[in-house]
């Protein structure tokens, strides 16, 4: 496994999305709301998210059902991309409730969820993570 520069973009925005994120949910919560951090991190996010996406794009499918180049996992892409456009769209309605819920979602399943695959030893990260703790 070769670290490329289109792997390297996208691995930097994913992780930098996945530190991020918790940043723009904290700001609205609780008592002492932060309008302008939540405004400036969840831009930051969704700027970090799309990266992360279009970078995806260039990134060869793994082992599986393929497509071309695609494989199974980049199913996530147009999925991605379509929960941000939808969560904007609640957000231009004041369906704020639907926005937080919408977002909320993409980062669980766009940054846990599919961060934590990156960790299988069969993954670029995975394998980088487990060879330095001599695990591999």
């Amino acid at each position: 496994m070769q670290l490329t520069p289109v792997i390297a973009i996208h691995l930097a925005a994913a992780l930098a999305a996945t530190a991020i994120g918790p940043i723009a949910l904290w700001a609205r919560k609780g008592r002492t709301q932060r309008p302008r951090l939540h405004r400036a991190a969840g831009y930051a996010w969704v700027t970090l998210m799309v990266a992360t996406a279009v970078s995806a794009l260039f990134i060869s499918g793994g082992n599986g059902p393929r497509w071309g180049s695609f494989g199974l996992i980049h199913l996530l892409i147009p999925l991605t991309l379509g929960m941000l456009v939808v969560s904007f769209f609640l957000l231009a309605r004041r369906n704020v409730a639907g926005h937080r819920m919408t977002m909320q979602s993409i980062y669980v399943g766009a940054c846990v969820v599919a961060g934590g695959f990156t960790l299988l030893p069969n993954r670029f990260l995975g394998h980088s993570l487990w060879t330095a703790l001599g695990l591999v």
